[in-house]
């Protein structure tokens, strides 16, 4: 009798048996040998799941995002405040829990700053504007909510780029001492300026 095999999860097995050589190697310096040999099968196997290495590092980081995504959810469900669910939302850039995804992340804005790939920014793109969204939700909340005023929608994009913005800029000068008290510092002078008086 025949072995059925769940592909699905079989690729997500082959994904996360490579996730710690990607996070420590980083992915330039990968190739489908070292990914095959990590995982424990031969290369036709990885080509049989994975279109390239690049495939495999998405996959670790759907995988990553969804497990982020799920703490990052129970978390923001448990904080009234806006602001501090804002703060929450951009702890990614500092916190010490996200910092093997962070690494993997600097390696993408720097792949897709200076070697554009297709593949990786569109999947940038879909990642990018999936958590606008969430953001989006956040401050309309906070409006229905008559917390801050109905302007602050304009400001939604700028404040969700900031702390990309600055975590870049920390990451490629010395200017920035503590990244989390420059974030939390714009974000509580611009809330004294959006929140409704009452």
């Amino acid at each position: 009798m025949a072995i059925i095999v769940d592909k699905v999860q079989k690729r997500k097995d082959i994904a996360l048996s490579c996730k710690e050589i990607v996070f420590e190697n980083g992915i330039k310096s990968l190739t489908i040998s070292s990914l095959a040999k990590t995982a424990g099968v031969g290369k036709g196997t990885i080509y049989e799941y994975f279109k390239n290495k690049e495939d495999i590092v998405f996959e670790i980081l759907n995988i990553s995002i969804q497990e982020r995504n799920k703490i990052l959810e129970s978390r923001l469900s448990e904080i009234a405040v806006t602001k501090d669910k804002i703060k929450l939302f951009s702890s990614f850039f500092y916190c010490d829990e996200d910092i093997e995804l962070r690494a993997l992340y600097k390696e993408f804005i720097s792949i897709a700053l200076s070697s554009p790939d297709k593949e990786m920014i569109e999947f940038q793109t879909e990642c990018h504007n999936a958590y606008f969204s969430w953001f989006e939700k956040i401050i309309q909340d906070a409006i229905d909510n008559n917390e801050i005023i109905e302007e602050s929608k304009k400001l939604a994009r700028g404040l969700f780029v900031f702390a990309e913005g600055m975590f870049i800029s920390s990451q490629a000068t010395n200017s920035i001492d503590n990244l989390k008290q420059e974030i939390d510092d714009f974000i509580d002078s611009l809330f004294d300026l959006i929140e409704v008086k009452k």
